[in-house]
């Protein structure tokens, strides 16, 4: 393979991954306007001796010619060091005009005083290329960190922490993609039989062809290859007309695969299982839909047929896959590895109402397990309460030291699942936590689906009827999704409505979404409730529900789940 290939397309993953890093435009043009503005304004103090009365005392105008003059100093030194080989240039071009200004003024108006201001030029230019040279060195150094934390050292192909990189850009811009996830089949016995160096050629030969294969179809390929694990890679399709278009491409890999590969003067045939998912399509959690990719390379090998390739669909989440999450869960809880992670919530004014505490999970590898799928495993087996219990000590137990340290007034929101607080010692246990953390009830709140109102109304009224005894607030998650009547919520003893994520995200593209979240925040207040609004993205959306009436919201346009040690700094800072 032409080294030089492999070479350009690891320059091309490592600038598309920069691009989300770049700086703005925008600033850089303000710094620009602002050096020109206080190069003028200096010209213009220093031609004038008028001066202008502050607190009875006489100002010349032309003292702030030294100020404004540092102004623009200041801008050009900006520029350099902060923008890189534009910025330099910019910076050097305003330099020489300026210098050639001061120089037509020295030598056909005879200005000797403007000399210093040449000297002064002169040396900036100087200074700005020092900085200029200074940190294109360390722009090569932390260019060539960066290619060896994201490059894979056998292959040379992007590995699992650019292939995550990348799913989190794409999912930023929600971006539609295919996520394709393969596996070589049988490579052990390669390794076994043959020795690991040939193992190793025959990875970089797959690696070879593929990155051959993507940059023949297309020069500026949007298609991203990474070697995640031993025999394991990652394809990541973009900017495809269809998915039978996505399809092809995954077969043109696979034939390039399957073609002999010689190495030593050995022949050697391998295939491999292809899996593949569709963001949003087949799952809109950016860590779910590799599972889901995961899910159907697994389901190629279970099977054991002749097509390598196959698409996700639900029915592959099958009890084998079931089973592995069902372990891991128990696992976590015996040794109670469990943990959470807190998203802010906020009232429109952007003041901090308090927190929401999500359950999170890894597994042994220490890669995170997504909330949507290890959740309804949870809840199919029973468990859901034990991880719910977990959760509300862990997070409380931190809550009430923040509470302590902060002095803030805020608010812990905790989810509960019907099985949970149907429990016979749910209040018990709601008070002994309580005693424990130091949490005040008043700054507890417990959120449940609106489900319960149809599956146990009577039995959850008379529940909720004594946690509020106890001063803590109740929430209706999710709302609007279920099917609750209005009966059933005019006497439902909550203290909040949430508006479910689903209508926020169409409310300022479909009338009848927003017409739908305006009567549900109508309706909350009527009946006495505070609304909040799930899944906030965009300052559109909360320019609406400002319009329409909403009291807080949550979502990542103000704050996303974040670990204890953020949440911490977090409060300190607002409190």
């Amino acid at each position: 393979m032409n080294q030089n290939i492999k070479q350009k397309y690891t320059e091309r993953v490592i600038n598309r991954l920069s691009e989300q890093h770049k700086k703005p435009t925008i600033f850089f043009i303000v710094i620009v306007l602002l050096y020109i503005t206080s190069t003028v304004l200096t010209s213009a103090a220093a031609a004038h001796s008028v001066s202008f009365n502050l607190f009875g005392v006489a100002i010349p105008v032309y003292t702030f010619a030294g100020a404004l003059s540092a102004i623009s100093e200041i801008c050009i030194i900006f520029m350099a060091f902060y923008f890189g080989k534009l910025g330099y240039f910019t910076a050097i071009a305003l330099q020489f005009i300026q210098v050639q200004s001061i120089i037509f003024g020295i030598v056909r108006r005879h200005n000797i005083t403007s000399i210093p201001g040449l000297f002064s030029s002169v040396l900036t230019i100087i200074a700005i290329s020092i900085i200029y040279l200074n940190n294109k060195k360390i722009d090569i150094y932390q260019k060539e960190l960066r290619r060896q934390a994201i490059t894979d050292g056998l292959t040379g192909l992007p590995n699992r922490y650019a292939c995550s990189e990348l799913i989190d850009n794409l999912y930023s811009k929600k971006e539609k993609y295919i996520i394709t996830s393969i596996d070589i089949n049988g490579f052990k016995g390669i390794n076994d039989t043959l020795g690991f160096d040939i193992g190793n050629s025959v990875l970089k030969e797959i690696a070879n062809r593929w990155i051959t294969l993507a940059d023949t179809n297309d020069k500026k390929s949007s298609d991203f290859i990474a070697r995640v694990s031993g025999d394991e890679f990652v394809i990541i399709i973009r900017n495809y007309a269809s998915q039978d278009q996505a399809l092809n491409k995954i077969k043109e890999y696979e034939k390039k695969l399957t073609e002999r590969i010689t190495i030593d003067d050995c022949d050697i045939y391998v295939n491999a299982s292809f899996g593949y998912a569709e963001y949003p399509l087949d799952s809109d959690e950016k860590d779910f839909v590799y599972t889901c990719a995961e899910t159907a390379m697994h389901e190629v090998k279970r099977r054991n047929i002749s097509n390598h390739i196959l698409h996700f669909t639900p029915d592959m989440l099958t009890d084998e896959h079931l089973l592995e999450i069902e372990g891991k869960i128990k696992k976590a809880l015996e040794e109670q590895t469990f943990f959470f992670h807190l998203q802010p919530q906020f009232n429109m004014d952007h003041k901090l109402r308090g927190f929401e505490a999500l359950a999170r999970m890894k597994d042994s590898d220490g890669a995170f397990i997504s909330p949507g799928e290890f959740i309804p495993v949870a809840e199919k087996i029973g468990l859901i309460d034990k991880v719910d219990e977990m959760i509300f000590r862990k997070s409380a137990l931190f809550f009430g030291k923040l509470l302590k340290e902060s002095g803030a007034d805020i608010t812990l929101s905790i989810n509960v699942s019907v099985k949970h607080l149907m429990k016979n010692d749910f209040l018990d246990e709601i008070q002994r936590i309580l005693d424990e953390s130091g949490v005040p009830a008043t700054n507890l709140e417990i959120e449940i689906t609106e489900s319960i109102m149809i599956d146990s109304v009577d039995k959850a009224l008379e529940c909720i009827d004594k946690i509020r005894a106890m001063g803590i607030q109740i929430a209706i998650d999710d709302f609007g999704t279920g099917y609750s009547s209005l009966s059933y919520l005019n006497k439902f003893p909550a203290n909040l409505l949430k508006i479910d994520k689903s209508f926020i995200d169409t409310m300022n593209t479909s009338k009848s979404s927003k017409q739908y979240v305006s009567a549900i925040i109508s309706m909350g207040h009527i009946m006495g409730f505070d609304v909040i609004s799930e899944g906030v993205e965009e300052d559109a959306q909360i320019e609406t529900l400002k319009e329409i009436g909403c009291d807080f919201i949550q979502g990542y346009i103000w704050g996303r789940p974040l670990p204890q040690e953020e949440a911490e700094k977090l409060v300190l800072s607002m409190f």
